[in-house]
């Protein structure tokens, strides 16, 4: 890799993590009080999928730990978000939902940071994100595989 190639890299990813910890400042100041990125992210999973996801399956969505990931669902069943039941199919397993709470602190959340949205697509504008979207996409993908 030449020495542009490698400065246009580390610039690159110098970016996306800046962006990243930004983001989550931003996010973090915005959602309710007591609700964590992680919390969020997991109701709107849940709320968006529509059908019940294993802490497994959840774990590999999101790139964390299953450990990690039973940390967080034991937040929110103790919030009363997610409700999780055995997998009749195989007793090992276990199937979260999000319980009708869950999605109204989703939708709360929702509309919490729903200012902070708005305004970052109105300044960026929706072109330019589309235009974005696909390269970012495929710097996921290569992460993920690579």
């Amino acid at each position: 890799m030449s020495a542009e190639t490698q400065v246009l890299a580390a610039t690159l990813f110098s970016e996306i993590l800046t962006a990243e910890q930004l983001l989550r400042t931003r996010l973090s100041k915005a959602l309710p009080k007591g609700m964590e990125i992680s919390h969020f992210s997991v109701l709107n999973h849940l709320a968006r999928a529509g059908t019940e996801r294993s802490p497994a399956q959840l774990a590999r969505s999101f790139h964390v730990t299953r450990g990690a990931m039973t940390n967080t669902l034991g937040r929110l069943e103790a919030a009363g978000f997610v409700h999780i039941r055995p997998d009749w199919d195989d007793a090992r397993k276990k199937l979260v939902a999000i319980s009708p709470a869950g999605r109204a602190a989703r939708d709360a959340a929702l509309q919490s940071i729903e200012p902070m949205v708005s305004e970052l697509m109105e300044e960026l504008g929706a072109d330019k994100v589309r235009a974005a979207l696909p390269i970012l996409r495929e710097v996921r993908a290569k992460l993920e595989t690579g």
